[in-house]
């Protein structure tokens, strides 16, 4: 399994930006795919995910209303359309998969792409 991330850079505070994570390696209609994010000195967290067999979609509170996680069945490929970013929204940002059976994002199951970098100036 690969994961590609792209679509980071610099904007400002109020743009937009759109993240895709392109998935090959196998079949995802049984996984889960989710988006984290880790600032300069803090840990991991969680942005959103995305079920990909029943289109469930989850994000946290201080992404929801601006931020819109989606999918390309033809192209494997999830997005993370990220708009009215706020300089707390910059971090490197990771694109993830595992089985929908998993708990956890810390399963050994679990693949994780390269970061692509957010920076948003105020």
């Amino acid at each position: 399994v690969q994961l590609q991330a792209s679509g980071g850079g610099l904007v400002q505070a109020g743009g937009s930006l759109r993240l895709s994570c392109a998935a090959s390696g196998r079949t995802f209609s049984n996984y889960v795919m989710g988006w984290f994010r880790q600032a300069p000195g803090k840990e991991r967290e969680f942005v959103a995910l995305f079920n990909w067999s029943g289109s469930s979609t989850y994000y946290r509170d201080s992404v929801k209303g601006r931020f819109t996680i989606s999918r390309d069945n033809a192209k494997n490929t999830v997005y993370l359309q990220m708009n009215s970013l706020k300089p707390e929204d910059t971090a490197v940002y990771y694109c993830a998969t595992r089985p929908q059976g998993t708990s956890s994002w810390s399963s050994a199951l679990t693949y994780w792409g390269q970061g692509t970098q957010v920076t948003v100036s105020s």
